[in-house]
């Protein structure tokens, strides 16, 4: 027997953006800045940057899901570009191709004092 009641008072109503309450909590989220950092292990990968590229970089993979790598380094790459990630998996290597879908400066206290940028890909 299922006690699971569908709730029968949902309905299709706008959001009021201009609500005085909706306005003073978004106003209060505006200096968040989220980057997907902390609640991933990180690892140590090698990049390569563009189709030609002949040597890896260093990075570390900061945050994964099946269609998006977050990288930090300590150079930026620019949006658009197409990254291999390589790194250590199991008793081989597992490389992937993504492309820089953003990229920007840390805006974290360590990472501005170590130079980090922090890179989304999408993942092929």
């Amino acid at each position: 027997m299922s006690h699971y009641k569908p709730n029968s008072k949902l309905s299709n109503n706008q959001v009021d953006w201009s609500d005085p309450h909706l306005e003073s909590l978004l106003r209060k989220t505006e200096s968040w800045k989220l980057d997907n950092r902390g609640g991933f292990p990180a690892q140590e990968v090698h990049i390569q940057i563009g189709w030609g590229a002949h040597s890896g970089r260093p990075a570390v993979l900061v945050w994964e899901t099946d269609q998006v790598m977050v990288l930090e380094t300590r150079f930026t790459i620019p949006q658009g570009e197409h990254v291999r990630v390589d790194r250590l998996y199991g008793d081989g290597m597992r490389t992937v191709w993504g492309m820089v879908a953003e990229g920007r400066e840390g805006f974290r206290e360590e990472d501005r004092q170590n130079g980090v940028y922090v890179h989304w890909l999408h993942v092929r």
